[in-house]
């Protein structure tokens, strides 16, 4: 499945490119004229996206060679080369572009991710991703994560169920929410994990009494009732600590002993890692 959405994605951003041609290259270049190119590092971080790199450039010209030298999950700095392409120059600008939106994004990605999890080295704590993402590109933005080091949350709406502060309130409170969750899921012969939103040490004690979940969100807790949750929760859920988290707060939840720390910031707050597709002359 992922290969038929990654192959639907690169088909659907090569026609939003290119259009009815790309003139600029047809005006000047022959159209059989072969030449080389290098992907060039110029900033520190983890690269992602290469294999990505490599299904966009078979499906623009399957005549264009690859000689890879860096592989996804690599830290990398400037002045590294990525790899090498050649083949007819009209292709290598086809894809330059695309090539390039991808891996920075992706290696951004993976970079910030990579930050994060450094932050916790020695701790059991996991670092998450959430649905924030760029429509169409979730499944990029999650895959640099992964290689970031960097765990997925559910992949969308279809994967999990999860009880945010709106659905309890629409639904009339915790346990109905749960209650009728649990019905829902019954009924209709679903096997899915239920996570669901605490606003408070309240909202914790009510859902342990009632169960009927797999994981409980101590959403925007401080540090303080965050170690007190996890005392009251005593390992009999999954704990996940979320909202306003940063680099500098990020060690100080996990130490309070929460199972997973989900970041937003992961993939709506990126800055895309600088590289360049070069001519070799």
């Amino acid at each position: 499945m992922e290969n038929k959405i990654l192959r639907e994605f690169i088909l659907r951003s090569i026609g939003e490119d290119i259009g009815d041609g790309d003139h600029t290259s047809q005006a000047c270049i022959p159209e059989k004229t072969k030449g080389k190119a290098k992907l060039l590092i110029k900033e520190k971080g983890i690269l992602a996206g290469v294999r990505v790199a490599k299904e966009v450039l078979q499906i623009v010209d399957k005549d264009l060679k690859l000689e890879v030298l860096l592989e996804d999950g690599t830290l990398i700095f400037p002045g590294d080369i990525a790899f090498y392409l050649e083949g007819r120059q009209q292709s290598v600008l086809k894809a330059e572009r695309l090539v390039l939106n991808i891996m920075q994004r992706m290696s951004g990605i993976a970079t910030s991710t990579h930050e994060y999890v450094s932050k916790l080295e020695g701790l059991k704590t996991k670092i998450l991703d959430t649905r924030k993402t760029t429509p169409g590109m979730r499944f990029l933005e999650k895959e640099a994560v992964r290689i970031g080091g960097g765990v997925n949350h559910r992949m969308g709406l279809f994967d999990m169920i999860m009880l945010k502060d709106n659905h309890i309130d629409f639904a009339g409170g915790i346990e109905k929410a749960i209650t009728k969750t649990q019905e829902y899921l019954n009924k209709n012969k679903l096997n899915l994990k239920v996570e669901i939103e605490a606003r408070n040490l309240d909202d914790v004690k009510k859902i342990i009494s009632i169960g009927g979940v797999d994981r409980i969100m101590l959403d925007n807790f401080n540090i303080h009732d965050t170690l007190l949750a996890v005392r009251e929760i005593s390992g009999k859920y999954e704990t996940e600590s979320s909202g306003g988290i940063t680099l500098e707060t990020i060690r100080s939840y996990a130490e309070c002993g929460v199972d997973f720390i989900s970041v937003g910031a992961l993939t709506h707050h990126i800055k895309s890692l600088d590289m360049s597709l070069k001519a070799i002359e």
